[in-house]
């Protein structure tokens, strides 16, 4: 009889880890590179209405996923529930574009932060940099959830702490208290209606909506390290009750410093406008300070893209979707195999980005920028399912520890917003392959299941 592998993870983070984890996870190069293409494209107050919006959606899907998570706990959290309120197949490809999304990420990040340190270190090559980092990331992750949890709490805290300085100094350069470059007097809110509040039209919105939700992304971690929490049924309702107000604060809050100090026909993606804004101010040594947080929030996403990979694959390991090894977790209940595997994928991707930038990796990209929305759908889609079965089994709506509001109006809203900021992309030309390649890979995930357990049947 063969003995099973120690499958089991340690319930290790506290309070503190989860609510800054939460707090700093969506803060990421999204926010401190990806916004000045959308100030570009959308133009000011189009940016700011766009982060709105994908603010609410975001809450909208926060609130279905804490009724589940609370109710069921478990690591792979919104895999598990597609799982079981969605179907089998669908669960799997949940796992699978989840998987990928944070693997792609890994590769981009790595390089993110090596440019980074090339820019101080110009005669170092940047591959040295991109591999030590990637070793601390790995041993952030290998040497236990609590050390995991650990690191990323000071990392989100700096990141946390950066943008608070940076909405207060903007707020003074705004109104004159601090002199900012190329301006004579305090520049106030002239940049947000200068020329007109939709330079590009009002279609740069909704085709922004996709990078506004990317940028997003990593909020839905909390149900991931729900399996790995104490006392879920009270940090859990804890974090995502104050996940509307960090996000307005936190986005739109430096949203409109950045609007208001940067041009829009000057903000894009060759420098983070947090950086051109801090040069602005002309404060010492402010640019490399921006330099440093900008660093800071890359490695941040890359330990938190790890773990949420490493643990997705734990989870279909341990639902039975792969085999059982990949689930093994060693004395200090890390899952080393599923850990290996991730960071693995992470240097192939890191790997294509150079030999085939425009061919493989352009539709890795391409789908993961789809995945976390289509992974909100699921989650949105799972709540509403799970509260018909619950009631249904002869509970009551009373007996939940933390209950979706407004049943069913804010699963559907979430479901039918992240759907429409999938297809708006349609009508952006640079985008619209996304969906053609989201599509066959979806295709093929369900392929790949059914195909997979029709053969088992017959064997």
């Amino acid at each position: 009889m063969t003995e099973k592998p120690h499958v089991a993870l340690e319930r290790k983070m506290e309070s503190r880890h989860l609510l800054m984890i939460s707090l700093g996870g969506v803060i990421g190069t999204g926010l401190f590179l990806s916004s000045g293409y959308t100030i570009h494209e959308a133009g000011p107050i189009g940016t700011i209405l766009a982060y709105a919006v994908g603010a609410v959606i975001v809450y909208l899907v926060m609130l279905c996923l804490g009724e589940l998570s609370v109710a069921m706990p478990q690591t792979g959290s919104f895999h598990v529930y597609a799982d079981k309120y969605i179907g089998p197949g669908t669960g799997f490809t949940v796992a699978i574009l989840y998987w990928l999304t944070w693997t792609v990420a890994l590769g981009s990040e790595f390089t993110a932060a090596g440019l980074i340190m090339h820019t101080w270190f110009p005669n170092s090559p940047t591959w040295i940099w991109s591999l030590l980092f990637m070793i601390v990331i790995f041993t952030s992750n290998a040497l236990s959830v609590r050390f995991f949890a650990e690191t990323e709490f000071w990392f989100s805290s700096i990141k946390v702490i950066a943008i608070i300085a940076f909405i207060v100094l903007g707020a003074l350069a705004i109104f004159g208290v601090l002199p900012i470059k190329g301006y004579t007097h305090a520049p106030l809110f002239h940049n947000l209606f200068r020329d007109g509040m939709f330079p590009n039209g009002v279609k740069g919105v909704f085709t922004t909506m996709l990078t506004v939700n990317f940028a997003f992304s990593g909020t839905e971690l909390i149900g991931i390290t729900a399996g790995e929490t104490k006392d879920p049924e009270k940090n859990i309702p804890k974090a995502i009750h104050t996940t509307l107000l960090r996000l307005i604060i936190f986005f739109i809050g430096s949203i409109t410093v950045m609007a208001a100090l940067v041009p829009w026909q000057k903000a894009g993606v060759n420098q983070s406008p947090f950086v051109l804004v801090f040069n602005s101010i002309e404060l010492p040594f402010a640019g490399d300070l921006m330099n440093f947080v900008v660093l800071t929030a890359i490695l941040s996403a890359a330990n938190s893209g790890l773990y949420a990979s490493t643990r997705m694959l734990w989870s279909l390991a341990h639902e039975g979707m792969i085999p059982m090894k990949y689930a093994k977790t060693n004395s200090r209940g890390v899952p080393m195999i599923a850990l290996v595997l991730s960071m693995l994928g992470g240097v192939l991707a890191l790997i294509s980005s150079v030999v085939a930038a425009s061919t493989v990796y352009l539709v890795l990209v391409s789908i993961s920028g789809l995945a976390v929305v289509i992974v909100w759908m699921a989650i949105a889609y799972s709540q509403i399912n799970f509260r018909k079965q619950w009631l249904k089994s002869g509970h009551s709506v009373s007996e939940l520890k933390f209950k979706t509001p407004w049943y069913p109006v804010v699963p559907w809203a979430a479901f039918i917003l992240s759907f429409l900021s999938c297809v708006l992309i349609v009508f952006d030309p640079t985008q619209r392959p996304a969906l053609f390649y989201m599509i066959p890979f979806i295709a093929a995930c369900y392929a790949v299941y059914y195909g997979k357990k029709m053969l088992k049947k017959r064997s």
